[in-house]
């Protein structure tokens, strides 16, 4: 497969390696590898003996990885949300670290033939794994107007969702929507633009509402969030970028209720100290792009790198 070159550059670059790598003899895993920014940095920090190990749906993400020739890297194709189980099959059963950088990648917003960006004219696919599952074209063709409605407003927030659903129900009939032209047309003679910001068309948070129902990536990124918790050492690091509120809310309250477990209680519960549920995080931190990383990376503006230390306490069978 030949693969085009796309430019990427990894967000947070310094920060998150930093927050990452506490042992550098450690075995580390890279659930998001991407074109492997994150990953040729997390190699940097990592000793003779450090093992790196990257996760990716993509196979263009995996062929990619072919250029790291480094006996310490290696890449499994598949989702994040199964590292628990594909570790298992290599014999991994704890790691020092687990880095997720969520959300679709540069490589495959600027591909034309991706369909991720209604930039440019493309095939209505947005699977981040190009060898399975449901494209956006197949879904939109067979979503009744209640879930597509449901859909935009859970995944994308917009408040025009309904109006939405029914003009893409209505253009559909008319004609199959297959690329995403067709989409983003139909989308803005449907809705107005955001009087807040002009700039902004109107088809944004629909595609990406539709991504993220295309690829699940919500519930991937929770299964994800309690298999790394589940898999790390104590003093082990989990850190994860996320780029909008969905995804941060998520891992917020994912180290918020890990960090405090107790809070989840009844108040009312006459239990002693010693009988409170131990932290399952500790230190956990909130870090920013600089005013120079936005600049010189726009889409670097948005991204928030959130880390925390695992603590020695056994994790839950039912989960956070």
């Amino acid at each position: 497969m030949q693969l085009k070159e796309f430019k990427h550059q990894p967000v947070l670059a310094k920060e998150s390696p930093d927050a990452l790598v506490t042992q550098p003899d450690g075995v580390y895993i890279d659930g998001t590898f991407g074109r492997g920014g994150h990953s040729r940095l997390i190699l940097e920090k990592l000793s003779s003996k450090g093992r790196l190990i990257a996760f990716d749906r993509d196979p263009q993400a995996v062929e990619a990885a072919r250029e790291i020739a480094d006996e310490r890297f290696s890449i499994i194709h598949a989702p994040f949300a199964q590292m628990k189980e594909e570790l298992a099959k290599i014999g991994v059963e704890r790691v020092d670290g687990v880095f997720l950088d969520i959300g679709v990648s540069s490589p495959q917003i600027d591909d034309p033939e991706r369909g991720f960006s209604f930039r440019f004219d493309g095939p209505l696919d947005m699977r981040m794994d190009t060898s399975s599952g449901q494209t956006a074209a197949e879904w939109i063709a067979k979503a009744d107007v209640g879930e597509m409605t449901r859909v935009f407003k859970e995944y994308g927030e917009e408040k025009f969702a309904t109006k939405a659903a029914r003009a893409i129900a209505a253009a559909r009939d008319a004609k199959p929507i297959e690329t995403t032209k067709q989409l983003a047309d139909i989308i803005a003679q449907a809705l107005p633009r955001n009087k807040k910001d002009l700039g902004q068309h109107p088809a944004t948070r629909i595609f990406q509402a539709i991504r993220i129902q295309v690829n699940q990536e919500l519930t991937q990124l929770r299964e994800a969030l309690e298999a790394a918790g589940s898999l790390l050492n104590p003093e082990g690091v989990l850190a994860v970028i996320s780029f909008h509120s969905l995804e941060d809310r998520i891992v917020k309250r994912f180290f918020e209720a890990a960090h405090n477990p107790a809070s989840k209680l009844d108040p009312r519960l006459p239990l002693l100290p010693e009988q409170m549920p131990a932290p399952l995080f500790e230190r956990p931190k909130r870090v920013l792009p600089s005013k120079e990383e936005c600049e010189e990376n726009p889409r670097t503006r948005s991204s928030v790198l959130r880390f925390a230390v695992r603590t020695e306490a056994p994790w839950p069978e039912g989960g956070v």
